[in-house]
């Protein structure tokens, strides 16, 4: 059964923080921009998918990146700075913003995710919801006298947080992000993957028969699946099944460009969180050269004509496209090539560098 929040959930979520521009916020810096300050706690996929190429592009100027769990910006001179929150924020950060307010070009949050309905939701794990709660929504409550901009990742989400659609801001990932590694050892066998993270528990048992067939079916296939505390249980016990623990964000892209899995999957369950995501998952595919499955949805199109493999939300469906993969190298290829030219076209936005408030 697809999960879709309470009322009672709904009310809460209604009841939580939510981000709003400060008053008298024109949608215009302040001042002229001399410098970006990236705050967030890094190193972390969102700031790579989204920041460090368009910061980074010709004609930017400088930017400083600041690990709000170091303390706060002191060091960094607020003249002209436009400071960019990605998602979390820190006492630290929220004081030297408070007492540097009349020096700043700009404050502005960027959120890729529907924080509020991951916490009211029962798909993430518990501790995972709290930390959400304490370090996204709670400080908006300060936070929210200073913003000047908020960026959501998708249209829907932008939607949903009541934003202009103008202030989307999609990945654009830089090239050795999702470019792959040439020179990878040969191994035997398949190797199919689910490289979840902490709010996909629907999805682990969405794939679960899917894999036990298929690894019925194909014994030269194997399964790897990155899975929190809940989601393990689902996969002990089955063989040919390695349960992994997320790793950090440089160990994973490592891993991912040094041996990356053959197949990835990417199911997600219909609900208010999922219809939120953005593509990012296509950066990892095409990073570990692997042919992707991914759910037809709002993040990844309902169409392909480039060719990678859209599945409606249905358990057969998976499971024979997964074997039809797993049986045609050609196919598997050119969803490698369709996912790749997807993430060339993601980074060419880049190009036009990080403008905080589009007209």
């Amino acid at each position: 059964m697809i999960p879709f929040p309470s009322p009672l959930a709904r009310f809460i979520e209604n009841a939580l923080p939510k981000p709003t521009l400060r008053p008298g916020a024109t949608g215009k810096p302040r001042r002229a921009i001399t410098r970006f300050v990236l705050c967030g706690r890094f190193p972390n996929p969102t700031a790579d998918y989204y920041f460090s190429a368009r910061l980074s592009a010709p004609g930017m100027p400088p930017h400083h990146l600041a690990d709000i769990r170091e303390g706060g910006l002191d060091g960094i001179d607020p003249d002209g700075a436009f400071v960019i929150l990605c998602r979390y924020a820190s006492k630290p950060v929220l004081d030297w913003i408070e007492a540097n307010g009349d020096r700043l070009a700009g404050v502005g949050l960027f959120l890729d995710d529907n924080i509020p309905a991951i916490v009211t939701g029962h798909d993430a794990d518990l501790d995972y919801r709290i930390f959400l709660y304490f370090r996204a929504l709670l400080p908006l409550k300060r936070l929210n006298r200073h913003l000047d901009v908020i960026w959501a990742s998708t249209p829907t989400l932008a939607r949903a947080l009541g934003i202009p659609e103008k202030w989307v801001l999609p990945p654009a990932p830089p090239e050795d992000l999702w470019r792959a590694d040439a020179q990878r050892p040969p191994r035997h066998g398949l190797t199919v993957a689910y490289h979840a993270t902490a709010s996909h528990l629907e999805e682990h048992r969405f794939l679960r028969p899917v894999i036990r067939d298929v690894l019925r079916k194909r014994p030269q296939a194997r399964f790897e699946v990155y899975a929190g505390r809940r989601a393990k249980g689902l996969w002990r016990g089955q063989e040919r099944v390695s349960i992994r623990t997320p790793s950090s964000w440089p160990d994973y892209i490592m891993e991912t460009r040094a041996n990356g899995p053959d197949i990835m999957l990417v199911p997600l369950t219909p609900s208010p969180v999922n219809d939120c995501r953005s593509p990012t998952k296509r950066i990892d595919i095409a990073r570990a050269g692997a042919a992707g499955l991914f759910s037809a949805s709002e993040a990844y199109g309902y169409l392909s004509p480039d060719g990678e493999i859209l599945l409606p939300y249905e358990q057969a469906a998976w499971r024979d496209a997964l074997l039809a993969l797993i049986d045609d190298s050609e196919r598997r290829s050119r969803a490698v090539a369709a996912t790749r030219a997807a993430c060339a076209r993601m980074g060419m936005r880049a190009k036009a560098g990080f403008t905080p408030m589009p007209e």
